[in-house]
């Protein structure tokens, strides 16, 4: 973290907000699985035929549980779980896990998503060390791992999004993606998926059997074995 960025947590009337300064990180950063785009997608995202979704192995009888690796602001895990599935979100920033441990309390008191928000949970830390014990811990039978690591930082600041800058600000580059991968693949019983910008090289390490595309961005596949219906 650069000496001149600062970031507190405060709560406002919509909920506990992550702030820093606006002109190099935007707005502040909040969760919310009830409104904005979370409750849009929700309503109008396209279900099961989300290229998410695809990629997690969800078809007609079979509706996986999924660890969420590399949770963020929870808004993969959300869709996931708006489609059936026990998802366990792992973060390793307690900034950002904060901000979604208090969605959840909000969401889980809302009518419209407790239901969805009853089948997501949270774990804090660092799943390229702690992956197989975190999972362990939480019950949630890691059928799928979702990853969505960092892409290596840009030449040009400029081009990537305020919030993204935040997400390297606290966290840094994922240099350790090789390794959330391996550990991933050691506990995932199915599938491990991994989100890439269309254009990148898989992660370093063994290559995907397959890949869903569409326009802007991939899924990587490592598959173990297929997912069948119960």
């Amino acid at each position: 973290m650069s000496a001149a960025a600062v970031f507190t947590l405060e709560k406002r009337p919509e909920g506990l907000v992550l702030c820093c300064d606006p002109p190099s990180f935007g707005h502040p950063l909040h969760v919310d699985f009830v409104a904005g785009k979370a409750g849009h997608r929700r309503r109008f995202g396209g279900g099961r035929g989300q290229l998410i979704a695809r990629a997690c192995g969800f078809k007609a009888g079979v509706t996986p549980s999924v660890v969420d690796a590399t949770a963020g602001l929870g808004r993969d895990a959300f869709v996931l779980a708006s489609l059936g599935a026990q998802v366990l979100m792992i973060e390793r920033v307690p900034e950002i896990a904060a901000l979604l441990e208090e969605g959840l309390a909000r969401a889980r008191a809302h009518s419209d998503v407790c239901d969805i928000a009853a089948r997501m949970y949270l774990q804090t830390g660092d799943a390229t060390r702690h992956l197989a014990q975190m999972v362990e811990a939480s019950g949630v039978a890691p059928q799928v791992v979702h990853l969505d690591p960092m892409f290596p930082h840009r030449e040009k600041s400029a081009l990537v999004k305020k919030e993204m800058r935040l997400f390297r600000e606290l966290a840094g580059s994922d240099d350790d993606a090789p390794r959330l991968l391996e550990a991933a693949l050691e506990v995932a019983t199915h599938r491990v998926v991994v989100k890439r910008p269309k254009g990148a090289p898989p992660i370093e390490g063994p290559l995907p059997q397959h890949t869903v595309l569409e326009k802007n961005s991939r899924y990587d596949l490592y598959v173990h074995r297929s997912l069948r219906a119960d």
